[in-house]
């Protein structure tokens, strides 16, 4: 999910409705032996798929439901698959706050259309409370190091319909760098010529970047990469309505500076500038610290 702008939502979602008016043998497939399903109906919203619950009984008698999201055409495709790998990626890392994803594939019936599957939960409108929210994620980054020491992520994700690219990469500034280029490349082709804003992608790449994200390991200070969400706003939490524990989903995962993470916390449109100060009681700014905004500022950028 993206920003909630209405003119977005009046579009039309460009999947067929048809795609969640039944569960496809392919879905069927990859459920589990002797689960007896019993329908399936639209659930959750999306600016760029399907979403829907399929319901079902598992072997034992037992409620056991998913969470099914479909997209079509390559880009579709591509984009399936990326989130099973980064939902994955989180459900290993914090099984306490991500839906298990079971699977992606694409139909039998429309080769064309394809699907990511998970558990399916029910979830409250309420946001995660900000007496537990900051403390969990401060202990995903504090739980989640980068195998081989590097930044970035080895496969691209995805930030509603566009592709995100943060390659592995030695230093943070270097990572951070690289994804913003493309992110800006983006958005000129999308938007077109425009001098001031070329100037200031510039100013950004060649002097806000390193002077603000340089500083951090310079003077023999050290950062550590931690797996991030790396889109985690209202739109994107939620609480479970039966256990009222906080879930994370549709994450855009990299390891990053763990305040990467508050990017989007800063921004006054969403809900949880008042989480960051709750959230550095856990996991304390980086120095230098005085700069913590102005990262934050820096992170925005990105959304």
């Amino acid at each position: 999910m993206g920003p909630t702008d209405k003119a977005v939502w009046d579009q039309e979602i460009p999947v067929s409705e048809s795609t969640i008016s039944y569960v496809d043998e392919a879905i069927k497939k990859i459920l589990p032996s002797g689960l007896q399903i019993t329908g399936i109906s639209p659930s959750g919203a999306s600016y760029w798929a399907r979403t829907a619950k399929i319901k079902a009984f598992n072997a034992d008698g037992n409620e056991d439901n998913y969470f099914v999201k479909v997209h079509q055409g390559d880009h579709g495709k591509t984009m399936v698959s990326a989130e099973y790998e980064a939902m994955t990626a989180l459900y290993k890392l914090i099984p306490e706050m991500v839906a298990k994803p079971t699977a992606w594939g694409s139909y039998e019936a429309m080769p064309d259309t394809h699907f990511f599957v998970c558990k399916y939960h029910e979830m409250s409108e309420a946001i995660p409370d900000i007496e537990v929210f900051p403390a969990m994620v401060a202990e995903i980054h504090k739980r989640s190091a980068a195998p081989d020491g590097k930044f970035g992520y080895p496969n691209a994700t995805f930030g509603g319909k566009n592709p995100q690219d943060f390659p592995l990469s030695d230093t943070w500034e270097e990572c951070f760098r690289k994804g913003m280029e493309g992110i800006f490349a983006a958005e000129l082709a999308t938007q077109g010529p425009d001098k001031e804003w070329e100037r200031l992608t510039e100013l950004t790449l060649e002097k806000t970047i390193p002077r603000l994200l340089g500083a951090l390991e310079a003077d023999g200070r050290e950062i550590a990469p931690c797996l991030v969400h790396g889109d985690l706003w209202e739109g994107n939490c939620s609480v479970d309505a039966n256990t009222g524990r906080p879930m994370i989903f549709d994450g855009t995962p990299l390891y990053a500076h763990n305040e990467y993470e508050l990017g989007p916390w800063l921004c006054p449109r969403h809900r949880f500038p008042p989480y960051i100060d709750e959230y550095i009681k856990h996991f304390p700014a980086s120095e230098p610290k005085e700069e913590f905004r102005d990262r934050l500022g820096l992170y925005c950028l990105h959304l």
